[in-house]
């Protein structure tokens, strides 16, 4: 059993940064970041390093191996970053494409 428990969001000016973690309890292997906007279809935001092409060059996602969590730095936000923001992970295998564990989810709003 895996739990993933996020923090870090909240509301910043655009232009501005933020980021989140993700701390995973139990086993994980490849670990993602997804997103929601309101009245939209969640998006794969990123997963080691591959990133949405709306993200490249503004976001970044490391990780702390020792302390089995995940960041997800957020520079030059956009008012179109605005989401609910999830992490996401693997407890079975490195593929990227397939995640069995959900955070709770963490809000992000970029005002303009």
């Amino acid at each position: 059993q895996v739990q993933l428990v996020e923090s870090g969001g909240g509301l910043v000016q655009a232009g501005g940064s933020l980021r989140l973690s993700c701390a995973a309890s139990g086993r994980t292997f490849a670990m993602g970041w997804f997103r929601q906007a309101p009245g939209k279809d969640r998006e794969f935001v990123g997963g080691s390093t591959t990133y949405t092409d709306s993200v490249k060059g503004r976001f970044t996602i490391s990780r702390d191996n020792a302390k089995n969590t995940v960041y997800l730095q957020m520079n030059n936000l956009k008012p179109e970053d605005t989401a609910v923001y999830y992490c996401a992970a693997n407890s079975k295998s490195w593929n990227w494409s397939e995640y069995d564990y959900w955070g709770q989810g963490t809000q992000v709003t970029v005002s303009s």
